[in-house]
């Protein structure tokens, strides 16, 4: 059970509240609320006791500082407690529990003065303890490491591995999803049985989604490295083989893929999944698959499956290179499957690298579950110091929200307009859940990667302890769990000092890391064993060299004590600025709906003001049109008409001469299963011109709305422009942006009913809209 780490009361004069022995103690005296703040997120249910509790009372969980109140269509999380003797209970679903970082009790009406004692969070945690470990010089990416096996952690259910969230249906394993969760508890847990309970339980429930199936081939692989079981691996062939040869079957054919990830460049989930980029994607996930299982193949000693998918690959990617520039089309998702396939040469890897993972913006995807394929493919390319880059962009900036889990969907722009711990975006993911397993693959890269501890051989027979620390990280340290003990490893490359201790039946291949200095000598246990040249010694049986490592290899069980001494300094890391292809020009607060001589003086578009979805239309030559898209029903978002014949000015005029009467409309979305709550505008142009076009929203009937922007490349559907947040906009609000191409505008909900857009609005680059506006940041 869990005390509130602190509260904070709506209404100060109407509680008492009182600190003893035995915890809180409140005395409510009049209405009002009572907020509780846990400290982190968790999977537990809300109760509290009262021997005298009188009126009418509600409580709250949510994982945000703001419950979901009855405004939001979004599942509701505010009820009447159930009694229990002097017990009150908020029950949400049949088995109590949901993701609560702060809790509410809700004081509506009451007769006399009454007492709640002992507020607590009554969680539900599965008992797997911290095998591995991991800590370095930036004390970030620890924490990260961390936050990422606690995500894990207070999602293990039952048998498997699902989520907290049970809004959409998520309380389950999804074969897919599943995948980065057992990466990351292979190597903070080692808990073996229960991933092998969850390879049972996903390995014939892809949900119909293509690329799930693969990504459970490459979660039994990983299965098999970790812990050598050929039986289990052996049972499952018929399994993955199917699997594959599906795969092979339906390569190049565009097949209907359901679903490849939740950012934009991949069909935004559920709405475009079957897009080029998402295409190419898959076939280069297939190529992986073939080649990881034909490796683990091997070394079952099935060589006639080896033979069989190593095959498959080979054919595959020869047949791409008939033409020259076959990957010249990828972008960010599909070049790294396409990396991560390690069959590219390195002209192939330095194109895809320039073309798609320099950019700080848009080489952060927007799932952190995909983003663990691109930091796999960012280390392949031998690019730690922007793969970390990434990683304190992506999942470092989840902490500085507030974050004790990791999220579903995030970007690091969201920081610059949310508040700690307020509500964030809901897109087309539905209600956004801030604890979601699926994205905790980053601690496994930490580990493999930074640490550098990775198994060669099935049941880590022969391992891999090769720490890539770039630019900015100085020290490292950390434990790997192996069925055979620990692998532990520490490196400090400022001091030299390093430590490895191999259990025991294991062999490995130790990483001496160069950061770009000169290696004078390296010894083990005091004697000398590299000074320019292998001596000959009774630890190591080879050493090699590259261009960044000097390899011990040969290395057997046992306690190693390493001094490295440096000659020179590690270049210092130059961090890349942040830059936007979009600008947002001005947020406006004071103009409402007399747009007229100052929006619009090229072309506009009035929502919905004819009623029945038809727009007053007047576009510029050089637009060619302007659509929408919602998913499902008609493809369209829906429309309202709040008011007609009006003369408040909230209202758009309309034209330009900002006349009466005025009709107050909207177009909006938020379908009651939660897959259409956003929808999107696109701004087609014929060619290349500077323009502006301004947004319009209005919270008309004063619902507390607030709107998330984000704005896209039409042709890339690159994020070209931090995401804005547009509140208080009961007066009405416009937002303006400055581009030259096509855009695409995603309207999304973070507050109230739905989100509402009015109007937009396009005018010439250089006429100057800076009125006196009230900004937000």
């Amino acid at each position: 059970m869990l005390k509130p780490k602190c509260w904070s009361f709506s209404t100060r004069s109407n509680f008492v509240a009182e600190v003893e022995n035995d915890g809180l103690h409140i005395g409510v005296k009049g209405t009002g609320d009572i907020r509780f703040d846990f400290g982190q997120n968790n999977a537990g249910w809300l109760e509290f006791d009262s021997p005298d509790l009188n009126g009418a009372v509600e409580m709250s969980v949510s994982e945000f500082n703001e419950p979901l109140m009855a405004l939001s269509t979004f599942p509701k999380k505010t009820m009447v407690p159930k009694k229990h003797g002097n017990t009150y209970r908020l029950e949400l679903n049949p088995e109590l529990y949901e993701g609560v970082q702060y809790g509410w009790i809700h004081i509506r009406s009451l007769n006399k003065t009454w007492h709640i004692n002992n507020v607590r969070l009554v969680c539900q945690v599965r008992p797997v303890n911290y095998k591995g470990s991991f800590s370095c010089s930036d004390t970030l990416l620890t924490r990260i490491w961390y936050t990422g096996a606690y995500t894990v952690k207070l999602n293990l259910l039952k048998d498997y591995f699902g989520a907290i969230l049970i809004d959409r249906s998520d309380r389950y394993s999804w074969t897919g999803d599943a995948h980065p969760s057992q990466a990351a508890s292979l190597v903070a847990f080692g808990n073996y049985e229960m991933v092998k309970q969850n390879l049972a339980h996903t390995s014939d429930q892809s949900n119909g989604i293509r690329s799930y199936e693969l990504y459970w081939v490459l979660s039994l692989i990983d299965y098999y490295y970790h812990t050598g079981d050929a039986k289990t691996v052996t049972s499952y062939i018929a399994n993955a083989c199917k699997k594959m040869d599906d795969a092979f079957k339906v390569y190049n054919t565009n097949p209907s893929l359901v679903f490849y990830g939740w950012d934009e460049r991949l069909g935004a989930g559920f709405e475009h999944p079957d897009n080029k980029e998402s295409q190419n994607a898959y076939k280069m996930l297939s190529i992986r698959a073939w080649v990881e299982f034909a490796k683990a193949m091997k070394a079952l000693g099935r060589m006639d499956l080896y033979n069989k998918y190593n095959t498959y690959a080979s054919e595959k990617i020869t047949a791409l290179r008939n033409d020259s520039r076959w990957y010249e089309d990828f972008g960010l998702h599909a070049g790294a499957d396409a990396v991560n396939t390690r069959l590219l040469s390195l002209i192939e890897r330095k194109f895809i690298y320039l073309k798609s993972f320099t950019d700080p913006v848009n080489r952060v995807s927007y799932s952190p579950f995909n983003q663990y394929f691109i930091i796999q493919a960012f280390a392949l390319m031998d690019k730690y110091d922007q793969a970390i880059g990434s990683i304190k962009d992506l999942w470092g900036g989840q902490i500085a929200y507030g974050g004790s889990t990791f999220f579903e969907v995030y970007r690091p722009s969201w920081n610059a307009v949310i508040g700690r711990n307020s509500p964030v975006p809901n897109n087309q993911c539905g209600f956004t859940s801030l604890c979601h397993p699926w994205g905790a693959g980053v601690t496994k890269w930490l580990s493999e990667e930074v640490l550098g501890i990775r198994p060669t051989a099935p049941g880590f027979e022969r391992v891999d302890i090769v720490p890539h620390l770039g630019r900015s990280i100085t020290n490292v340290a950390g434990t790997m769990p192996t069925p055979k003990g620990e692998v532990r490893a520490s490196f400090n490359v400022l001091n030299g000092q390093c430590s490895i201790t191999i259990p025991q039946k294991t062999i490995a291949r130790i990483g001496i890391p160069k950061v770009e200095k000169n290696i004078v000598s390296v010894t083990v246990n005091n004697k000398v064993i590299w000074g320019k040249k292998h001596v000959p010694n009774e630890y190591v049986a080879s050493v090699s060299q590259d261009d960044s490592f000097i390899y011990l290899n040969g290395v057997n069980s046992g306690h190693y004590k390493i001094f490295i001494h440096y000659k020179g300094n590690t270049p210092k890391l130059v961090d890349v600025p942040v830059n936007y292809a979009a600008k947002c020009v001005q947020v406006d607060k004071l103009t409402g709906g007399n747009w007229g001589g100052k929006y619009g003086k090229d072309g506009y578009v009035l929502c919905n003001y004819l009623g029945d979805g038809k727009d007053i239309q007047q576009l510029p030559a050089y637009v060619s049109s302007l659509t929408y898209y919602k998913k499902n029903g008609n493809t369209l978002p829906s429309n309202n008409i709040w008011l007609t014949n009006t003369t408040d000015d909230r209202a758009l005029a309309p034209d330009s001469k900002n006349g009466f009467p005025r009709s107050a409309t909207c177009i909006y979305a938020m379908d009651t299963d939660q897959t259409g709550i956003t929808y999107t505008v696109t701004v087609n142009l014929k060619q290349e011109k500077d323009y502006k076009i301004s947004l319009y929203f209005v919270d008309w009937d004063d619902k507390a709305r607030e709107t998330a922007v984000e704005m896209f490349d039409e042709a890339s559907l690159k994020l070209i422009a931090p995401v804005k947040v547009i509140k208080d906009m009961r007066r009405g609000t416009y937002i303006t942006y400055a581009y030259n191409r096509s855009a695409r505008f995603r309207i999304n909900i973070v507050r109230g009913p739905n989100a509402t857009l009015s109007g937009l609005f396009i005018d010439p680059a250089n006429q100057s809209t800076m009125l006196p506006t009230k900004k937000e940041s």
